[in-house]
């Protein structure tokens, strides 16, 4: 088969040539870039760098806070009293100045152990923002894993499509002679051209398809939508999960579960957070203060105060009209919301780890009956053009084999594709990308 040795040389060197003029991307590099480029993972891990940033003892109200004030006001009036004893004191453009200093410390010493349990969740909320953060690893991880073997799926159509044209180009070889030898008819030979052309034109769209699935993977890992980069044409395929072992990973490594459990956590502390509302509170208080008043219209010219002060202040809360006890209720409600939500999800991943470990054995299932067609299709197709050459059959026969063969590609590759996704999946439930 000359002319389908040629079209498969082109096809190779046409390969060749845009690996030259591109740069082969693997699926390891496209998740190193979308981590450092996506923004999705961007803004989860500012996130996650804020609850970090808040995450301190001040904030918790653990430490004492400490303040520094001065004023100081001058005037300049026109002054008239008439004082009891019957004289009179008047001034015009007499001054006043009164300056004021001070420092404060005021320290909270117990408060129903709120600060303590505020600390505590606000390392809680860390840790959930921790979580969130590789959540969103996880789901871009995943979605690049998606988008990159889409692109492999759609260059391994593309092979597909031009090794069914090379079978096309034969077929029209064949009936071209039979036609000028007067031995075929001339609507075979007509039909053979129609269908390579449309062999032709399921190229140049198969073309569009792999520039617009690389458009979308450029996306994800956040780069210029037209950045050239080319593929493998293989998608490995050598996992093979352990369902005993993936779901004792499950409720310990999945985020969703990770996540909605540290909800739970935050909500109990929440409460606690609220019954220590209905407890007496101690502050400390400790200060310095500096006055000095100066006054030229008045008998007293200058006044002068300072000196410490320590105290401190109790309060106990008698009666504050139910309000402790409604948030100690409304807490209580959250927190029982909080763990519906965990066991929702519980079940959720549950459910989905159990429909892709199904989905997975189904795909390996199927890829392996049409790995068998692919090979019977092939063979067949073969024999059919050799009869066909010896004008043992008709061209319809040929023609019906070599869709039979087109399709079992096209079929082989989409399988090969939904076992890899299927795969991804798996791990991404057990946060194994």
């Amino acid at each position: 088969m000359p002319n389908k040795k040629i079209i498969i040389l082109l096809s190779l060197l046409m390969t060749a040539a845009g690996l030259s003029a591109q740069s082969l991307l693997g699926v390891d590099d496209a998740v190193g870039i979308a981590l450092k480029n996506n923004y999705d993972v961007s803004i989860a891990k500012n996130n996650a760098n804020v609850a970090k940033v808040n995450n301190t003892l001040g904030n918790a109200g653990m430490l004492p806070n400490f303040t520094v004030t001065g004023t100081d006001n001058y005037s300049v009036n026109n002054v008239y009293m008439n004082l009891s004893s019957g004289s009179a004191i008047t001034s015009s453009a007499a001054s006043s100045n009164s300056f004021n200093a001070g420092a404060a410390l005021n320290w909270t010493l117990f408060d129903g152990t709120k600060m303590f349990i505020t600390k505590n969740k606000l390392t809680q909320i860390e840790k959930l923002g921790e979580i969130q953060f590789r959540d969103m690893v996880m789901q871009t991880v995943y979605n690049v894993n998606v988008a990159f073997y889409q692109v492999v799926v759609q260059k391994q159509q593309l092979l597909a499509i031009r090794d069914v044209m090379a079978y096309s180009l034969e077929r029209v070889k064949i009936l071209q002679k039979g036609y000028d030898a007067g031995i075929a008819h001339k609507n075979d030979l007509l039909q053979a051209k129609i269908d390579l052309n449309v062999n032709r034109e399921a190229e140049i769209n198969q073309l569009n398809n792999i520039r617009n699935s690389k458009r979308a993977l450029n996306q994800v890992i956040a780069r210029d939508p037209d950045t050239e980069f080319d593929v493998a044409d293989t998608i490995p395929l050598n996992y093979q999960p352990d369902p005993v072992d993936l779901m004792n990973k499950l409720y310990v490594n999945n985020t969703s579960v990770l996540s909605y459990q540290k909800q739970v956590d935050i909500a109990r502390l929440s409460l606690g957070e609220y019954k220590t509302y209905r407890l007496p509170k101690l502050n400390f208080i400790a200060s310095y203060n500096f006055f000095q008043s100066d006054n030229s219209a008045s008998n007293v010219l200058t006044n002068r105060t300072y000196g410490p002060l320590v105290g401190g202040s109790l309060v106990i809360p008698v009666y504050q009209a139910g309000n402790a006890l409604r948030q100690v209720k409304a807490a209580k409600i959250q927190l029982q919301s909080s763990q519906y939500s965990l066991d929702n999800v519980k079940l959720q991943v549950n459910t989905e780890l159990k429909t892709a470990l199904t989905d997975f054995d189904d795909q390996k299932t199927l890829l392996g009956i049409e790995k068998d067609n692919l090979t019977l299709a092939k063979e067949n197709l073969r024999i059919s053009l050799e009869r066909l050459r010896l004008g043992q059959t008709t061209a319809l026969e040929v023609r019906q084999a070599q869709e039979s063969y087109a399709n079992s590609l096209a079929r082989f590759y989409d399988f090969e594709f939904n076992l890899k996704v299927a795969e991804t999946t798996l791990k991404q439930l057990v946060a194994g990308l």
